[in-house]
Parts: C-alpha cells; structure tokens; sequence
C-alpha cells in the first residue's frame, strides 16, 4: 500500500510537469502572438491609388494626348502607369470604366490583359526553372517528357512531337498545326462534341495532327503552346496553374490584384471594368457554347478562363508594371527569379525570334509585351533607359493585334515630351510617395 509521504511526491511531480509545459505553450502561444502583432501588413497597391494623385500640372498636356488618343479610336477608357527606375511615378485612368453605371476609369480598376498574361506564365516556368523543378530544355511529351500521361500520350501520332522542348513552346516554336483557342465552336462541331470544349479536347484537336515543321526551326504564334506551359506548371508544382502563379509568381512580386478573369459580365470582379467591341460587323456573334444565342464578342464570344496562361489573366497597368519591376534585372525591386533567368527570358537572337514570355526584347528599342482580345488592348513596354509604359484600354479597335502599334508610337511622342516632366517619387512605396 502506498504511503501518504509516496502518493504526494508522485502528485507535487506530476503538477512541477504539468507547469512546465503550461509554460511552454503559453511561451509558444506567446511568441505565435508576437508573430501575428507584428507582421509586416500586405501593401495592396490598388487600395492606394488614385487619379488626384497624379493630377499634376507639368502633365495636364499629358492627359490632353491620351484622352485624344481614346477619342480617335474610339475607346471608351483606358490606364496608363509609368515606372521609371523601378518607382511607380504615374498612374492614372481615362474616359469610362463602366460608362453605363456611371464608372470613371481609375488606376485602381483591373482589366483583362489578354496575352500580357503570356508574360506571367513565363515567368512561372523560369521559377520552376530556377529551383531546380524543371529546366526549359527539357522535353515536353513522350517516355521522358513532362506531360508523359498516358492519354496524352496516346494522342501523338507524329513522333517530332517528343523532340519539343519547354523553351520552344515559350518562343512558340512547337510547330502546331492549329492553334484552337479561339474556335470552340468549330471544336465542337469536329469533335461532335455536347458540351464546350474543355483543354483535354484542345489536345485531341491539335496532338493527333502532324506538325506544321520541326520544333526549333521556325516559328508561329501559339496560344495552344501556352495553354501547355500552363499544364506544365500543374503538372511539375503538384498545384492549380492560377494558385501557383499567384502563390509562388505574383505575391512575391507584390501583385495581390490579379486574377483569372471570367467570361460574361456577371463574372466581373468588384473592380473590374466593363468590356466594349468596336461597331460593326463581327461585334456580335454566337456564343462560345454552340448555344444558338447572339453575344457582343468580348462577353461570351470566348470562354476567358479556359485561355488560362495564354490569356486570360486581369489586374491593373500599376500591378503589371509592379510585376515587371520583380523581373527585369534591376537593383531597385528585388527580382523573383535569379539574373540567369532574366538574362535567359531577354536575350536577343533577331527579329524572327521571340524572346521567352515577352514579344521582343531588342537591345536598342526596349522590351515589349502586347495583349488583344474582344474588349481589350494592351501594351507593355520597358525601354532601355529604365522607364516603363503600362496601357490597357477596355475596348478593342479593329485593328486587333496592330493596335500595339500605334500604341507604342503613342508612347514614343510621349516620352518625347514628358519625361522630363514626370514626379520623382515612388507610389509603390506607401512611405516615399514624394521626393
């Protein structure tokens, strides 16, 4: 039988134990309380901006030339930002966000960027590159390649598919025959399908075919080739291609308001604008679906999220130029990929080349990335000076693709007048908006 001298050690021990570790987790409840006072809170860009902040009087002739340049093309708005130095020294918006709810264009409001988001999804095989995940000489299809699923697989018929690398479908130079994006319609009538297309019947359209010339050769712009580089990223980070990119690409470039954009209005985000199509005809047509049903072109003419990296991405020029900061080699913004990868995504080979992500990357004339779709226009261009030009506009010209064009020649005669004119500050900063 126990004493009463025994029975009360074993308890004075047991509370000593039990003290001991009521003090650890409340140590550890404490220094978890510690972690979560003092975090750095997120700056989320969009919340601060406002055009009276780049109301300035050196720039009102400014403002005079971009509201010419809507006027003369029709656009019912449009959002400039300029960095220069890696410092957000303008941003502003111009004519209608949403004209018939009364929404003035705000640098705050997103918009979908067509194929910028070309440029975010390069970026995300760069870091997948860098750690060590995948490298972009690596093969795409066959036994040893990245999509070597079984169904996917079973699809090729022409064995040049397994000479594909992950570098020539970002320099779009798969050799695909079609490139279906843009043609749900005729995909379901091919593949007598009962439902919209979704990816997986993309691939049957285009991997059964043979190619149109051996990868590497040649080139030809491919939406199809970076609706893959999406599945890559899948495939390769175990996680949804937009929780990656968003994750592991935009949040550590600072870029909290971007998002994959929808395909009707109803989708919109809170912040997001509304779309317009230039008069005339093609500015209706019927629905992705097959449904029989007429639709202005840039709200059901498409299904917008199924483009994924190809471009279906939305946000703001300031969060693009914010973004483009994070990958362009210079000091001021810390990189999220390593100086090999940026050197990797800009160098420059000729003018029949495409760099990886951007369009161009001349040495003399700047890098530049362009977006059109039904309701969109977009241009990015970092010139060699450090000076970066962000323009989207909610409304597409009949131009298409050639509006970049003229948009670049509206860059050109700006910098030409302004630059001199621009603040010295950096609204990316919360504490250094003046200098």
């Amino acid at each position: 039988m126990m004493s009463r001298r025994n029975l009360l050690t074993i308890i004075i021990s047991f509370c000593s134990v039990a003290a001991i570790v009521t003090a650890i987790v409340a140590g550890s409840n404490r220094r978890r309380h510690l972690v979560e006072e003092y975090e750095m809170p997120v700056f989320r860009l969009n919340d601060t901006l406002t055009n009276e902040m780049s109301d300035i009087p050196e720039l009102k002739a400014l403002d005079k030339k971009m509201n010419a340049y809507l006027r003369k093309w029709h656009m019912k708005g449009a959002s400039l930002a300029i960095t220069r130095g890696d410092s957000l020294v303008y941003a502003k918006g111009y004519g209608w966000a949403d004209e018939e709810n009364g929404q003035k264009m705000t640098p705050r409001h997103i918009l979908r960027m067509a194929s910028v988001s070309k440029l975010i999804t390069a970026t995300g095989i760069m870091v997948l590159h860098d750690r060590g995940d995948l490298n972009i000489k690596d093969t795409v299809f066959g036994p040893s390649g990245i999509l070597n699923d079984s169904t996917i697989t079973a699809l090729i018929k022409d064995k040049n598919y397994y000479k594909i690398t992950v570098e020539h479908l970002m320099r779009h130079q798969g050799g695909f025959r079609r490139d279906p994006l843009f043609s749900s319609r005729d995909v379901m009538h091919q593949l007598q399908l009962d439902h919209a297309p979704e990816a997986e019947d993309f691939y049957r359209v285009v991997l059964n075919r043979r190619l149109k010339f051996a990868p590497g050769s040649w080139q030809s712009y491919s939406n199809f080739g970076y609706l893959l580089l999406s599945k890559i990223i899948e495939k390769v980070s175990g996680l949804p291609y937009d929780e990656f990119i968003r994750n592991e690409v935009l949040a550590p470039a600072g870029c909290y308001d971007m998002h994959i954009a929808g395909t009707y209005y109803e989708d919109r985000r809170d912040n997001e604008v509304r779309y317009y199509t230039h008069d005339g005809d093609g500015k209706y047509i019927e629905e992705y679906t097959d449904s029989d049903i007429m639709v202005e072109r840039c709200y059901g003419g498409n299904n917008i999220p199924l483009l994924s990296g190809a471009g279906a991405w939305c946000g703001s020029p300031a969060e693009v130029a914010r973004f483009v900061a994070a990958i362009d080699g210079r000091p001021e913004v810390p990189d999220i990929i390593s100086k090999e990868s940026v050197e990797l995504m800009t160098g420059y080979y000729d003018r029949d080349t495409f760099s990886l992500g951007w369009n161009d990357t001349h040495p003399d004339k700047g890098w530049s990335r362009s977006g059109t779709l039904s309701g969109t226009t977009a241009l990015v261009k970092l010139f060699p000076d450090g000076e970066c030009w962000v323009f989207i506009s909610n409304t597409s010209t009949w131009k298409g693709p050639r509006q970049a064009n003229y948009t670049n020649e509206l860059f050109r005669s700006c910098r030409q007048s302004f630059s001199s004119k621009l603040p010295q500050r950096d609204m990316f900063n919360p504490d250094n908006l003046w200098i």
